[in-house]
């Protein structure tokens, strides 16, 4: 197994100056910041990050990314003498696949379904809904566009998806009522026809003095 050298702490990172700086392995730092935290590799380490799970800078942040680097080095990982590193290990394992499934397959072999991602049913539906538009935003009947038994919906037309899954939205927003318990019973991603919405011109001239629909 390759060594690695041990490197000085970082002085600062994308999220700030590091609050604090804990090297669990020879050029792997951990870091916390006022605002975030994560893993931050050295130029060794970086490089030697399988293909697959590298990210174009060294900063692995705690949210999701962060698990790319306990599956890249796990077998250094779980011989660390900290308890439940195992598991800590297997989470990394498991939300890389959830979070990352065309990672995880690029570099274990394994196929990832649909079912075991949420980030690959997320794309599958915003790459259905490309050219209809989708709902962004929400008001309930609080607002004063809104009437009573209604809630108002922003749509914006999808152009595209990115590999997370995340809608890129192009043109002007349009806006639309739904039944209350329609929306109650949606999806993680619901367009206009879906959720039977009417179209109102704009937001302005609506309120709750407005019939119902």
């Amino acid at each position: 197994m390759p060594s690695y050298t041990s490197v000085p702490a970082p002085i600062d990172t994308i999220w700030g100056v590091p609050d604090t700086k804990d090297q669990v392995l020879p050029g792997i730092w951990h870091v916390t910041t006022p605002s975030h935290g994560g893993y931050v590799l050295s130029d060794e380490r970086q490089a030697a990050m399988p293909a697959a799970l590298r990210r174009d800078d060294p900063f692995y942040e705690e949210d999701v990314d962060w698990a790319l680097v306990l599956l890249g080095f796990a077998s250094e990982f779980r011989r660390l003498p900290t308890a439940g590193i195992t598991l800590q290990v297997e989470n990394a394992r498991r939300s890389v696949r959830a979070w990352h499934p065309d990672r995880y397959s690029a570099y274990t072999g394994e196929d990832v379904p649909p079912s075991d991602s949420h980030v690959l049913r997320r794309r599958a539906a915003y790459t259905a809904a490309i050219g209809q538009y989708a709902s962004v935003s929400a008001s309930g009947d609080w607002a004063d566009w809104v009437p009573a038994g209604k809630v108002g919906v922003m749509f914006r037309r999808v152009e595209g998806v990115d590999a997370l899954g995340f809608a890129r939205f192009s043109g002007d927003p349009i806006h639309g009522l739904v039944d209350k318990d329609q929306y109650g019973k949606r999806g993680d991603v619901e367009t206009f026809d879906s959720l039977g919405a009417v179209r109102v011109e704009s937001t302005a001239p609506i309120t709750k003095q407005v019939a119902s629909l």
